[in-house]
C-alpha cells in the first residue's frame, strides 16, 4: 500500500473526529454507546454499529464503526482491514425448531442484515489479482464474485443479478444449500475471514425476485431440433434451460409427482422453501421448457421411444442408490434410509400445505420420529437434515455417529488454502440439539455393529464399536462395544451410484463406480445422441457442481445439434439436386 493525500486526508478526519463526542445509535435502541466499551465494531445486533452526529447532520452517507474504533463511511479500499466478516444469522434455534419455515431471517427480522450491513460485508472483497473464490478451488461454475460484489456495494443490484445469471442459473438454491466453498478459498481468508460471498448471492436474487428484476427470457428463434432430459434436479434443470436458450424444444421427464428432483424432495423446507423451487420451474415453462412428471424412463416410458422421438437425450439422473449397512438386524422395522424419511415428511408437509385431509395422509408409510430415540448413523448435509427433521417432530432424543475422528478446530498442515477447510463446524441441526438437549449430537470414531430388535421386530438398540482410522483404513478396536437405545435409525452414509435400469436398457458403459461413462467436458456417452452429466456422471456431490455438470451436458448437446442440422440440410440439398438432374435428363 502507498500513502496517498486521500489517505492522510482520512487519518486527519480521524484525529479531528477522535476529539469529538460520538453517540453511537445501535438498531432499537436510543441509549448512547460509548464506542470504547467494546473492541469490536459489531453492536449488540449483530451488525456494525452505526453513527450519527446529529440533527445538524446531513451527510447521508451511513458511518459504520471500523476495527480501530474510529467512525467513518464505507470505502471499499480497505474494507477487508477496515470491518469484520459479519455473516446474516440463522434464526435462533428455539423459534424455528417450532416451525418448517427457512432457516434464513425473512427480510425485516431482527436478525435479518439491513442495507447498511450488505454493503459493509461487500467492502470486504479485496478486488484481489488471482480471485481463487471463482476458480477450481472455489466456485464449480466460476461465479463472477468480486463483480458482483462490487456491485452491491455500488447500489448496482440489475447489474449485480445480471452478472450472477451469466454463469448460475438458479443462484436462489446455490445461495440457500451451498456450503459455499468459494469462501473456502477466498483470498481474504489466507490471514483474515473469508468474505460472506454466500449471503450476498442470496441477498442478490432475492433482491431481484422482490423488484421484479428477473423475468422470462422466451428465444426468439427456434432450431427446429428437440432435446428430451431425464431427470429435473438441478443438473436436469440447468441443461433445459441451457438447451432452450440455444433455440431447441426441451422437454423434461421427471419419475415424481413434482418437478425439483433433490430440489424438491431431497432438501428440507427450512433449508430450501418449495415455493421458491416452484417459482423457477414456473419461469422455466414460461419460458418455454415442458415438464412431464410421474414418467419414470425405463419403466413406465420405454427408452428407445424417446430416443426415437427427440435428436438428442440428455440423462441428468441423478446418483439415487444409497449407501447400505449390511450388518446384522438390518431387516428390522425402523431402519430407514435417510431419502426415504425425508422424502415422505416433504410429501406429508405438501399435502397439509395445500389442504389434503388427514384422511389422505400414507400413514403406514410415513416415518415419524415423534417421541423415539433417534440415530442418524452419517455426516455431511444429509445427515444435519435429518437431525433437523428429527427435531421438528419432537423427537425424544437424537444421537449422530460419524466414522471418522472430530475434525480439528483449525487447518491442518496437510489441507492448506485453497483447499476446502476440513475443520470443525457446527451446522444447523447439531446447534438446534445443542440448545434442546444441552449436547452436541456427535459421537466420533464410531461404527454400527449391530441392530437389536423386540420379539416384535421393531428396532430397540444398536451395538456399536470404537474405531481407529490406519493406513488401510477404519479398524474397529476389541472390546470398545457399546449399546444405544434406539427406535428409529436412519441411514445417512451417501450415496454409490445412479439406479440401474435405464442404464442396462440403454447398453451404457460405466466405470469402475457404475456411474454412467462419459468424459467431463464432453459428457458424450457410450450411445451416439445420448448425454449425461450431473451425479450420475461424476458421482454423488454439491447442487453448484451439478449445474455446473448441466450447463456442459448443454454445450456438448447443443454442439451435436448443430452438427446434425448441418449434416441433414446437407443431405436434404443433396437429394434436391439429385431430383433435379433427373428432372433435366427427362
Amino acid at each position: 500500500f502507498f500513502v496517498s493525500q486521500t489517505m492522510l486526508a482520512s487519518v486527519s478526519r480521524r484525529r479531528a473526529l477522535s476529539k469529538t463526542r460520538f453517540l453511537f445509535v445501535r438498531a432499537k435502541s436510543s441509549s448512547p454507546v460509548d464506542p470504547s466499551s467494546s473492541d469490536s465494531p459489531i453492536a449488540d445486533d449483530g451488525r456494525h454499529e452505526l453513527w450519527r452526529e446529529g440533527i445538524y447532520d446531513h451527510d447521508n452517507e451511513p458511518k459504520v464503526k471500523r476495527r480501530d474504533g474510529s467512525v467513518q463511511t464505507i470505502e471499499k479500499l480497505r474494507g477487508f482491514v477496515n470491518y469484520e466478516r459479519n455473516p446474516e444469522p440463522y434464526r435462533d434455534p428455539m423459534e424455528r425448531i417450532m416451525d418448517w419455515g427457512e432457516l434464513n431471517p425473512p427480510e425485516g427480522h431482527e436478525k435479518a442484515h439491513t442495507a447498511v450491513e450488505r454493503k459493509v460485508q461487500a467492502a470486504r472483497c479485496m478486488d484481489c489479482g488471482t480471485p481463487f473464490c471463482q476458480t477450481h478451488t472455489g466456485c464449480p461454475v466460476n461465479n463472477l464474485i468480486p463483480e458482483w460484489n462490487s456491485l452491491v456495494y455500488n447500489g448496482q443490484w440489475g447489474e449485480a443479478i445480471d452478472r450472477l445469471h451469466k454463469t448460475n442459473n438458479f443462484p436462489e438454491f446455490t445461495g440457500r444449500v451451498c456450503p459455499a466453498p468459494c469462501e473456502g478459498s477466498c483470498v481474504a481468508g489466507l490471514v483474515d475471514s473469508p468474505v460472506t460471498i454466500k449471503n450476498i448471492e442470496y441477498a442478490i436474487v432475492d433482491h431481484a425476485w422482490k423488484e421484479g428484476l428477473i423475468t422470462p427470457r422466451i428465444p426468439t428463434e427456434r432450431s427446429g431440433m428437440t432435446v428430451a432430459v431425464v431427470g429435473s434436479g438441478p443438473a436436469g434443470l440447468a441443461t433445459a434451460d441451457q438447451l432452450n436458450q440455444m433455440g431447441h424444444k426441451v422437454t423434461v421427464y421427471e419419475r415424481s409427482d413434482r418437478v425439483g428432483g433433490l430440489l424438491m424432495y431431497g432438501i428440507p423446507n427450512m433449508k430450501l422453501e418449495k415455493e421458491t423451487v416452484d417459482r423457477r420451474v414456473d419461469l422455466l415453462r414460461e419460458e418455454g421448457i415442458e415438464f412431464i412428471t410421474n414418467a419414470d424412463i425405463g419403466k413406465n416410458v420405454d427408452v428407445n421411444e424417446l430416443r426415437a422421438n427427440y435428436d438428442a437425450l440428455s440423462l441428468c439422473l441423478g446418483a439415487t442408490k444409497p449407501r447400505d449397512l449390511p450388518v446384522p438386524g438390518r431387516e428390522l422395522k425402523g431402519v430407514h434410509f435417510a431419502m426415504e424419511f425425508l422424502t415422505k415428511n416433504q410429501k406429508r408437509l405438501l399435502m397439509t400445505k395445500e389442504g389434503a385431509l388427514e384422511s389422505q395422509w400414507d400413514k403406514e408409510g410415513f416415518i415419524t420420529a415423534a417421541g423415539k430415540a433417534v440415530i442418524v448413523i452419517g455426516g455431511g448435509d444429509t445427515g444435519t437434515d435429518c437431525i433437523g427433521t428429527s427435531m421438528r417432530h419432537r423427537c425424544k432424543s437424537v444421537t449422530n455417529f460419524e466414522l471418522m475422528p472430530q475434525p480439528p478446530g483449525d487447518r491442518a498442515s496437510d489441507n492448506p488454502w485453497p483447499q476446502w477447510p476440513r475443520v470443525y463446524g457446527v451446522d444447523y441441526g447439531h446447534a438446534e440439539v445443542q440448545a434442546v438437549f444441552g449436547k452436541d449430537p456427535r459421537e466420533y470414531s464410531v461404527m454400527t455393529k449391530e441392530f437389536i430388535g423386540d420379539e416384535d421386530g421393531n428396532l430397540k438398540a444398536l451395538v456399536t464399536q470404537d474405531v481407529e482410522i490406519t493406513d488401510k483404513g477404519p479398524r474397529a478396536i476389541e472390546g470398545s462395544e457399546r449399546e444405544w437405545p434406539a427406535d428409529l435409525a436412519v441411514l445417512s452414509m451417501g450415496f454409490v451410484a445412479p439406479e440401474e435400469y435405464i442404464i442396462k436398457e440403454l447398453d451404457l458403459d460405466v466405470d469402475q463406480r457404475n456411474n454412467i461413462q462419459a468424459v467431463y467436458g464432453d459428457y458424450r456417452t457410450s450411445v451416439e445422441g445420448v448425454f449425461a452429466g450431473g451425479d450420475c456422471r461424476r458421482g454423488q456431490s454439491l447442487v453448484v457442481w451439478a449445474i455446473h455438470e448441466g450447463r456442459g451436458v448443454a454445450e456438448a448437446t447443443n454442439e451435436y445439434l448443430q452438427q446434425k442440422r448441418t449434416t441433414e440440410e446437407t443431405s436434404a440439398a443433396t437429394r434436391v439436386g439429385a431430383f433435379a438432374n433427373l428432372s433435366s435428363l427427362s
